[in-house]
């Protein structure tokens, strides 16, 4: 999916690590809620309330799941899932654009 049709956007920015991070929250008709971002490259920790698919539309990173031991490198075209009440961390190597959807 390239586009989101009938969405209600938040106009307030969602800025993490002194703006190294940032998305926008759009809310679907359905009321699921989905942020669109971009992580400049750095290293970022993130956790989790709800489960989400994160959808890494280009750039690329590498991803250690809590729990996990070894990195995994992802790219743009693929996405990764991370449950409730856990967390992440990321290596971001080049300019991220991002989709995360939540529940």
């Amino acid at each position: 999916m390239t586009e989101f049709k009938n969405v209600t956007a938040v106009k307030k920015a969602n800025i993490f690590f002194n703006g190294n991070v940032t998305s926008r929250t759009i809310i679907l008709e359905n009321g699921s809620k989905k942020t669109l971002g971009i992580m400049l490259p750095g290293e970022y920790e993130f956790n989790t309330s709800a489960p989400e698919v994160m959808d890494i539309m280009s750039g690329e990173l590498d991803l250690l799941l809590n729990g996990e031991q070894h990195w995994r490198s992802i790219k743009g075209g693929e996405s990764f899932n991370v449950p409730e009440n856990s967390s992440f961390k990321v290596k971001v190597k080049s300019l991220t654009d991002y989709c995360c959807s939540f529940g």
